[in-house]
């Protein structure tokens, strides 16, 4: 098979959620469709039956949620899907914003019961960003919910994206009777016992043919074709482009937990999903079909098999074919390396591949050369944009409870730091270490890994600082006295660049106009150009 056949058999996206909005449970009914899996996992409120495949943390199968992204491969209908599945949670957000720059399309889960919620907003809002096409799966109509209309007017207003339905429920909650599929003219009757795999989709050429009315009681038939009726005076005609381009959100409708719905946007979205895109470097775009490889790493996971305490890099292929054993250009550390065992990932099992192609994500095992935001190539210095990490909300300190320990908590919270869970700022004299996260979540998982993981135990004490900030500035001298003058306020990141930890938006205006030539960053990228 060519390189251009490779690409165009491929569909990488990402699964974005507020949490509990249904996330996990679809992505595990997509790998049943496509037969990676046989057995989902239960992951109903703190009642966890069975630990869910992409679940693979300890802390995860306790919690039952999810905060790490997974990587899960299959084919269908001669495609070859790439799964991420990201955290939910919003004390994890920073993990999913990195995971959306590896992806070319997004389902984006919506609860038919709670409507937009605000990390629906947030994760929406970074999507438009870099202008991703997304598909709008919106769950648990087998349970009462908001009116489809209302929901379609909230996603437009909150989102900020045109919509256009390509499914169509039959009444929900208690009532619910399946979904008309508007895409490609068919009926799909739903039974609230039968919870298995089907196929059984009903042709119907015409809404108002009398097939249907042997099918469902009297009032919903006429309701079902009332709403088509209107949807298809209302809504332009699907446009693909428009889709393509991040303006039009198509919207399916159905219930992951009862498998329902499920194979309509799978398998509409092999048909309309970008195969993989160019991608921007900081020297040129960079197109899939190229044959030399480039691409970039977005994740790095240590110990995600702890009998071995291995370090994985989550590798995304933007061009060329990666081949096993190949030496391929490190454009940071400027140094050719080899790599013997690259993975393909099914969640927690990895499988040994030799080849790769564009979309593809692929485990890296990693003796410590990868930070995120690396870049690999066959030799032409590129590095690829749009690998942020943002200011923090929450701001504590590392306490070493344990002397004996400490480099074990050094190697740790670094390690974690570089995975990207929180971020890691030194202040000296001392050596003091200052954890910064979006949530408080996320210091409970630093504290469970550090001592499960890296037998370190420690502590965490609240700092009373607003905000951190990135500083730079092209005038070399008053840089200088900026960092002494405000030498208790400046900490380093772990790639040793300056930050200034302000404790109030007075300081930081204070500072701007005593230094005016330093720029205060709220964003920034793990490598700078």
């Amino acid at each position: 098979m060519s390189l251009i056949e490779e690409i165009e058999k491929r569909k990488t996206f990402a699964i974005i959620s507020h949490p509990d909005a249904g996330k996990t449970t679809l992505t595990e009914k997509l790998l049943l469709f496509g037969g990676a899996i046989q057995v989902a996992g239960a992951v109903k409120s703190n009642k966890i039956k069975k630990s869910s495949t992409s679940d693979f943390m300890e802390i995860e199968k306790q919690r039952g949620i999810s905060v790490a992204t997974s990587v899960m491969t299959f084919e269908y209908m001669g495609k070859r899907v790439n799964i991420l599945d990201t955290p939910g949670h919003k004390d994890f957000a920073e993990d999913t914003y990195r995971t959306l720059t590896a992806v070319d399309s997004v389902i984006l889960v919506v609860d038919s019961v709670k409507g937009v919620e605000e990390q629906t907003e947030r994760l929406m809002a970074v999507c438009r960003m870099r202008n991703t096409p997304v598909i709008i799966f919106i769950n648990k109509l087998d349970r009462e919910g908001r009116d489809p209309y209302d929901l379609l007017e909230e996603i437009e207003k909150k989102l900020s994206i045109s919509t256009r339905p390509l499914s169509w429920p039959i009444n929900q909650g208690s009532d619910f009777k399946g979904v008309y599929n508007l895409y490609r003219k068919q009926l799909n009757l739903f039974e609230s016992s039968k919870q298995t795999l089907t196929d059984q989709m009903l042709n119907i050429q015409d809404i108002d043919s009398s097939e249907i009315d042997g099918l469902l009681p009297a009032k919903d038939v006429k309701k079902l074709r009332e709403d088509v009726n209107l949807i298809e005076g209302l809504y332009e005609p699907f446009d693909l482009d428009l889709y393509r381009s991040g303006l039009l959100a198509p919207v399916f409708f159905g219930s992951a937990v009862n498998n329902f719905g499920v194979q309509e946007v799978l398998e509409t979205f092999l048909e309309i999903a970008p195969s993989p895109l160019p991608r921007l470097a900081g020297e040129r775009l960079v197109q899939p079909e190229e044959e030399k490889l480039s691409g970039f790493v977005f994740k790095i996971h240590a110990n995600l098999d702890p009998n071995h305490r291995d370090r994985i890099a989550f590798f995304r292929i933007c061009s060329g074919k990666f081949e096993r054993n190949k030496f391929y250009a490190h454009t940071r550390l400027q140094k050719n390396l080899r790599f013997a065992n690259p993975t393909t990932f099914m969640a927690n099992e990895k499988i040994l591949t030799s080849e790769a192609y564009p979309g593809d994500v692929i485990g890296l095992y990693d003796s410590g050369n990868f930070k995120i935001g690396d870049t690999l190539t066959e030799g032409e210095n590129l590095q690829f944009k749009g690998i942020p990490s943002f200011s923090p909300e929450i701001f504590k300190e590392l306490e070493n409870r344990d002397p004996m320990k400490t480099k074990q908590l050094e190697k740790g919270i670094r390690q974690l730091s570089e995975e990207g869970v929180a971020q890691l700022f030194i202040q000296n004299p001392g050596n003091r270490k200052i954890v910064g996260t979006v949530g408080d979540l996320q210091f409970e998982v630093i504290k469970f890994r550090l001592e499960h993981e890296y037998g370190a135990k420690c502590t965490f004490s609240p700092l009373r600082y607003y905000k951190a900030f990135w500083v730079t500035s092209d005038n070399k001298v008053e840089f200088q006295q900026f960092l002494q003058r405000k030498a208790h306020a400046i900490a380093y990141d772990k790639d040793e660049h300056p930050v200034f930890l302000a404790e109030s938006e007075w300081n930081v205006t204070l500072s701007k106009n005593d230094f005016p030539s330093v720029q205060f960053h709220t964003i920034s990228e793990y490598e700078r150009t």
